[in-house]
């Protein structure tokens, strides 16, 4: 069965680049993603759009554009319409026509693009887009969003929850079994370094797999296995759970899908010589996406 991968861009954000490079020092990420003169760093907010057979998967969001005005200013979110939809109607797909979203956790830059725009909610809009789609996420990472820690409580949006059960055409997923209602295809991997069950789509093609990396590799710059975000809630547990990745996607040359890369939308990962170590890198074998069979 024939499996595309589209790569759909939403609104993108401007964050503070040491907070994105936690644990590495300026002169060294500086030179990586350059930064603006208030030293932040251009991200992408950017969905995957897989179709298997004519069924339409999306998997993620993005931060869409509900923030207001205030807030948009304080993360970077510069655009002013929807870019997300934007996007999806210049690949000739309307939001109705998805079946499945996936939403590999419910940070505001992951899930925001369910909500419609600022304009629209103070129009009274509140309804949560995609209306024939079923809401697929990790068990895990939505409790987590349901009772979130003080450290991470502002990375997610108030109310979401409750919105998402209404629709009732939420699943919550528990483990890396299939879920029925999904189509064939598709698994996931959970991840809990970044935040408590992140859930990895994998997609698997007829030649080629790809994995949906989330925030446990946001961009090429994130791949080199000791490299964190000052965002990650357990760093340590985050760098193990890429070396655990890499053990799969390496010698099957997977493809990895970047959420955040502002000028990559995936690339495969290799494992490099560096002195007496082994490093893993992106190949140069990379993909903008506009449409990628598998």
């Amino acid at each position: 069965m024939s499996v595309t991968v589209t790569s759909i861009e939403g609104n993108r954000q401007w964050l503070d680049g040491g907070s994105m490079f936690g644990n590495v020092p300026r002169p060294v990420w500086e030179k990586w993603i350059a930064p603006d003169a208030l030293g932040r760093i251009e991200l992408a907010c950017r969905a995957m759009l897989v179709n298997i057979g004519g069924r339409l998967v999306l998997c993620e969001t993005g931060i869409g554009n509900f923030f207001d005005p205030a807030m948009a200013d304080r993360y970077g979110v510069r655009e002013k319409d929807h870019r997300l939809l934007a996007s999806l109607a210049a690949a000739g797909v309307s939001p109705d026509d998805i079946e499945f979203v996936i939403l590999s956790h419910l940070h505001f830059d992951h899930a925001g693009g369910l909500l419609p725009s600022f304009a629209e909610i103070q129009a009274g809009n509140k309804e949560l887009l995609f209306r024939n789609a079923r809401y697929v996420t990790g068990k895990a990472g939505f409790e987590r969003a349901c009772h979130p820690h003080a450290r991470d409580r502002a990375s997610f949006i108030p109310g979401l929850t409750s919105q998402l059960v209404a629709t009732g055409r939420l699943t919550l997923v528990d483990s890396d079994t299939h879920p029925d209602v999904l189509p064939e295809f598709m698994s996931f991997r959970f991840t809990d370094g970044h935040t408590p069950g992140q859930m990895h789509t994998v997609v698997h093609g007829d030649s080629d797999k790809m994995v949906f990396a989330g925030d446990l590799v946001p961009g090429r710059a994130w791949v080199h296995v000791p490299v964190s975000m000052g965002y990650d809630r357990f760093p340590e547990m985050l760098i193990n759970e890429k070396e655990d990745l890499y053990r799969k996607a390496v010698p099957e040359r997977w493809w990895v899908f970047y959420t955040h890369d502002a000028q990559c939308a995936a690339s495969r990962v290799e494992a490099v010589q560096d002195g007496s170590r082994a490093k893993i890198k992106p190949c140069d074998e990379q993909a903008t996406l506009a449409s990628f069979v598998l």
